[in-house]
């Protein structure tokens, strides 16, 4: 199952267990597997919308639907930007 439908999230999700999109979008650090914890933002139309570079894990996902509601992403569905369960 897909994490954004199990978790009810308005937004995809990427998984990147090989590393191809973090090299693709310059985020790995270095020749490591590391990478920088940045969030994309990216519209309909594939162009990058907003790189949130001071992303701090706790509080993060609060964060996400805001920003969502002011780059005018719209919701997946009726619960989409509902606080987090």
């Amino acid at each position: 199952m897909r994490l954004a439908d199990r978790l009810d999230l308005p937004f995809p999700v990427l998984s990147d267990p090989d590393k191809l999109a973090a090299r693709a979008y310059g985020v790995l650090i270095g020749r490591s597997r590391s990478t920088r914890r940045w969030t994309f933002y990216i519209g309909t139309d594939g162009r990058i919308l907003y790189i949130d570079r001071e992303v701090v894990a706790d509080g993060h996902g609060e964060e996400v639907p805001a920003r969502l509601t002011a780059l005018g992403i719209t919701p997946r569905g009726p619960a989409a930007l509902s606080p987090a369960r």
